[in-house]
């Protein structure tokens, strides 16, 4: 691979080698004013991930983009905080994939390697898979379309095209970046970049919670039972929710006066998210086809699994719509 295209993907086994032969001491990242830029390029590569996507930014150099890799990871290493660490590993995975999107294939095949999802090249351009790679890539993906069972297997190989394979990857990536984290980080690092971590601690804190604030119009979130509370902490947390608790959490929401557009935004973190799919799932509940959903009982979602953090009111209430009123109305006089 071109070494400026190390930058590109500092997650790979190459990456870490070049960048460990540079034989430049961490303290002096951490430290020397030279590595200034390098130290604010990593303090923006974590903000940014805390707000879903990290940007690539033309003006700044080979050596300040490699670099700034390690020194975030140490930033989100000494904050600790497991929201933040997955919005990073998940922002980092996206960074990647908007590049991997844009390789040739040599490239895209040589990443797959280092990550354990080796592929070929077919005639026609697609990308084959053995299933016990695609099975490796596919793991973490929750949308019905990854599932095995809905694949054609040809000797044990499945075909994908290239976006797909660099979909695949991408998970790859998260899974390898998240495995790792949160790093054994001496405390001398974290008191070099104090000022860096208080900033990112104060923005991660508001994300946390930024949906009891704004964006639900009339809707009043902090009477939201506990378990949709956990599912859009989850939700916003950069979590891939299952099939069945993606629809308790969007058919609540439908149902007390939320509308598509501000339910589509609440996904736009989620790891496999797609908008076009997402909209038509969210319309579907909504009952654009001519059936509106409601949120399933409190019985259901315990069968699920979706039942969280049960509270007293739960216990005399068997909807979470009637814990919503509830709250909204106060007591039976």
């Amino acid at each position: 691979m071109e070494i400026v295209k190390l930058s590109h993907y500092p997650f790979l086994t190459q990456t870490v080698q070049y960048v460990a032969d540079m034989g430049t001491p961490v303290d002096n990242i951490l430290t020397l004013r030279s590595f200034d830029i390098t130290r604010y390029r990593a303090r923006s590569r974590v903000l940014q991930a805390v707000h879903g996507e990290i940007q690539h930014d033309d003006t700044v150099n080979f050596t300040v983009e490699l670099l700034s890799y390690p020194v975030a990871r140490i930033l989100v290493s000494c904050l600790d905080d497991a929201f933040l660490t997955r919005r990073y590993s998940l922002a980092e995975a996206k960074y990647a994939y908007h590049m991997m999107k844009q390789e040739n294939n040599e490239v895209l095949q040589e990443i797959g390697e280092d990550l354990h999802i080796v592929a070929s090249v077919t005639e026609s351009g697609l990308f084959d898979l053995h299933f016990t790679d695609y099975i490796r890539g596919a793991v973490g993906l929750r949308s019905i379309q990854w599932k095995l069972i809905n694949r054609i297997l040809h000797s044990g190989y499945v075909s994908i095209t290239k976006e797909e394979y660099a979909r695949l990857l991408q998970e790859a990536v998260r899974a390898r970046i998240i495995g790792v984290l949160p790093l054994n980080v001496p405390d001398e690092f974290c008191q070099a970049l104090k000022n860096y971590l208080l900033e990112i601690k104060s923005t991660v804190d508001v994300s946390r919670t930024e949906f009891d604030e704004a964006g639900f119009g009339n809707v009043e979130p902090e009477h939201f039972p506990p378990c949709i509370v956990h599912l859009l902490s989850n939700a916003q947390g950069g979590i891939n929710l299952a099939h069945s608790a993606r629809f308790a959490l969007t058919s609540f929401l439908l149902n007390i006066g939320m509308s598509v557009d501000q339910i589509v935004s609440l996904f736009n973190v989620s790891p496999d998210f797609n908008e076009e799919k997402t909209r038509y799932q969210v319309e579907h509940i909504s009952g654009s086809t001519g059936t509106t959903y409601k949120p399933p009982s409190c019985t259901t979602l315990i069968t699920y699994g979706n039942c969280y953090g049960k509270d007293k009111l739960c216990e005399s209430i068997r909807h979470p719509l009637t814990y919503y009123k509830r709250k909204k109305t106060g007591p039976a006089k």
